[in-house]
């Protein structure tokens, strides 16, 4: 059975390429949200085995997110998907509980090796 993925960010065209990405490597894409607060709303209604989470985002933050997440599930697999130089909430995502992180743009390799080292 394929991994199901829900992949949060606040970009249509960044949310188009992780599609692209993870459905022509076999996973398949449960659903999408544009924040942090819809993320949490699709969590709970999906149950993905995994969340792709940008970090800046409106009306909540991926890092903001990932911990609501969490409480939900303490299990709860996320890798976190950052712009270059934003190192510091890279430290804060991973303290917060997420698995990985993927640095945009977004090298299709690098997101496959994350997603499966993540699942294990």
């Amino acid at each position: 059975m394929a991994n199901r993925i829900l992949i949060v960010d606040d970009a249509a065209f960044m949310r188009m390429m992780i599609r692209d990405i993870l459905t022509k490597n076999g996973f398949e894409v449960v659903g999408e949200a544009n924040d942090g607060v819809q993320a949490i709303e699709k969590f709970k209604e999906l149950k993905p085995d995994l969340v792709t989470m940008d970090i800046t985002m409106p009306e909540m933050d991926g890092i903001h997110a990932l911990k609501e997440i969490k409480k939900l599930d303490a299990n709860a697999k996320v890798i976190m998907c950052s712009a270059m130089g934003q190192q510091a909430m890279v430290i804060d995502a991973i303290q917060a509980g997420a698995k990985d992180f993927i640095v945009k743009p977004f090298q299709a390799d690098r997101v496959i090796e994350a997603i499966k080292k993540t699942l294990g």
